[in-house]
């Protein structure tokens, strides 16, 4: 069995680290390349960093930052926010990121997938959304854009296997309803985009103590979980997640 990767997200705002609860009342946490060292350093799998008001700024993401983290850590990352064309994918990339995430611009042109996925590799391809729950589709969850603006009417469960079948090497599901709630992932929805697609799904949202990672390994089927607040204000370390997470019999890398 693959192991289950861990990854931090550093969300940043003017070139620093924030973090907020359904993506209000952000505060000011630090220096992301000095974060993003930390958890290398600490046993973190990947790591991803997320512009988060780039698209709705309509700027472009800060390559400055992306080329110093590239410098600073011995691990993969992606980064997302403010991917506007082509040209600015392959900027991430020379930067220095493994993957590029794409959300709001993905719903506004999928074909951005399929051309990305062509020019660089599906592994470097990651589709981020922001699905929240809605008694209006099928699924149950609607996809919004632009950090929760934006309604899109798109089922969750149909835009992930329509951006798979494009050529989106993964899935980041990140629950608007548990974001930084620190309270449990959405492990209905987890589960309905894993059983949905053949990438690697990954788990957003809600991370807050050891026991949700060995939940949504188990019950939704993620291959990787993304953990923010848990670690970021001390409450837990990765190397912490990791052991208990092998101690219920969840397959994770423990040699660093």
């Amino acid at each position: 069995m693959l192991t289950k990767r861990v990854i931090p997200c550093l969300d940043v705002r003017a070139g620093r680290v924030t973090k907020g609860v359904k993506f209000k009342n952000n505060v000011d946490l630090g220096d992301p390349v000095e974060m993003a060292v930390a958890y290398s350093d600490g046993g973190a799998d990947e790591l991803v960093f997320y512009d988060i008001t780039a698209s709705a700024e309509h700027r472009p993401i800060d390559i400055g930052m992306v080329e110093a983290v590239a410098k600073s850590v011995r691990i993969p990352f992606a980064v997302g926010g403010g991917i506007a064309s082509l040209a600015d994918m392959e900027r991430v990339i020379l930067a220095g990121a493994e993957k590029v995430s794409v959300n709001s611009l993905a719903v506004a042109n999928p074909q951005i997938i399929a051309d990305g996925a062509r020019a660089f590799g599906a592994q470097c391809i990651v589709l981020g959304m922001d699905p929240v729950k809605s008694d209006r589709l099928p699924s149950g969850y609607e996809i919004t854009t632009r950090g929760f603006r934006e309604f899109t009417g798109m089922d969750a469960v149909e835009w992930a296997k329509r951006a798979a079948g494009l050529g989106a090497g993964e899935i980041v599901v990140n629950s608007v309803n548990a974001d930084g709630t620190r309270e449990g992932f959405e492990l209905t929805l987890t589960r309905l985009i894993a059983e949905a697609v053949d990438v690697p799904v990954v788990a957003s949202g809600g991370a807050g103590k050891p026991e949700h990672l060995v939940e949504v390994f188990r019950e939704a089927k993620a291959d990787a979980a993304i953990v923010a607040g848990m670690i970021h204000f001390g409450d837990y370390t990765i190397a912490q997640i990791k052991a208990e997470m092998s101690a219920a019999g969840v397959p994770t890398r423990m040699g660093w």
